[in-house]
């Protein structure tokens, strides 16, 4: 069984800066993509970044230049430093996993419970 938990979220002013941390938790051998993905109310789910095992990173054009990922692959855990928020960064944002191998092979891809961001104009 692999757990994903997030922590960081908080209410915080526009200008100002956040970072999330999620962890990995269980009989992991590796995770090939690690990401985070956000949810305003009344709109879909949408990826906000993601790395990949070698450290390759992809931004929601929404993002780049104010948020940095990355990821610690031998605690499992990925990053999001979101610096210079906008109220428009409001919402819930998720860590997934993405193709979690154990020592057997493909265990499965996987979704965190979730933390709100919240930036106030």
């Amino acid at each position: 069984q692999v757990q994903l938990v997030e922590s960081g979220g908080d209410l915080v002013q526009a200008g100002g800066s956040l970072r999330l941390s999620c962890a990995a938790s269980g009989s992991i051998f590796s995770i090939n993509v690690m990401g985070w993905y956000r949810q305003a109310p009344g709109k879909q789910r949408e990826l906000v970044a993601v790395i990949s095992k070698g450290g390759s990173t992809n931004y929601a054009d929404s993002v780049k230049g104010r948020f940095t990922i990355s990821r610690d692959n031998g605690k499992n855990t990925v990053y999001l430093q979101m610096n210079s928020l906008k109220p428009e960064d409001t919402a819930v944002y998720y860590c997934n996993a993405l193709n979690v191998q154990h020592s057997g092979g493909y265990i499965g891809d996987y979704w965190g419970q979730g933390t709100q961001v919240t930036v106030s104009s």
